[in-house]
């Protein structure tokens, strides 16, 4: 694929964070006019068409609920591939037939088994891992876990907003996987993000 000019989605997103997103306590980024309440549209499909242009992929996987729009644009720019997410709560009519993992959501404090059927993560797919943040790392991690439980491959990790001062880079890094995020959070002064 061939590597589109990534300022474009980079700046997008940096300035609506800069005009639209709201620090809390020099500790939380609250992007939800935009990201994960309500949706830019545009500004979505702009970073999907950017992480499709880095990245392949057999299958996308992300978490519910936040990620699932990005994700969505994502697995639809690849090449039509099947987007699967993760279940926080249990359901009904889900059987027992499961991947399954706990993980602690950072922006929550709480944490949650999550689970994905296992007919929806196949041995040998390549997998993209999609997703609102990436801060500490817990979600992605977690996610990373549940392939390699399928024998499924991680192509990658790619997210909206990553704050790269909590550390979730280089756990995933360290695992030699590869991270890609729209806009690149280094530190909150004042409670003004640095990119």
């Amino acid at each position: 694929m061939e590597r589109r000019d990534s300022q474009i989605a980079m700046k997008l997103l940096e300035n609506k964070i800069l005009k639209d997103g709201k620090v809390i306590n020099n500790d939380i980024l609250k992007v939800d006019s935009f990201i994960n309440h309500q949706i830019d549209v545009v500004l979505t499909r702009e970073l999907a068409k950017e992480i499709a242009s880095i990245f392949k992929a057999d299958r996308i996987l992300t978490i519910e609920t936040s990620g699932i729009a990005l994700a969505f644009a994502v697995a639809e720019e690849i090449g039509n591939v099947p987007l699967t997410f993760a279940k926080k709560s249990k359901s009904l009519i889900v059987d027992d037939d499961v991947y399954k993992i706990e993980i602690k959501s950072f922006t929550r404090n709480i944490s949650s088994v999550v689970t994905v059927n296992k007919k929806y993560i196949k041995k040998g797919e390549k997998v993209l891992i999609v997703d609102d943040f990436l801060a500490e790392g817990n979600a992605s991690l977690g996610l990373v876990d549940l392939c390699k439980q399928a024998g499924a491959e991680v192509v990658g990790v790619a997210v909206a907003i990553e704050k790269s001062f909590q550390g979730g880079r280089n756990k995933l890094e360290a695992l030699g996987i590869r991270v890609y995020s729209g806009a690149n959070v280094k530190s909150f002064v004042d409670n003004k993000p640095v990119f």
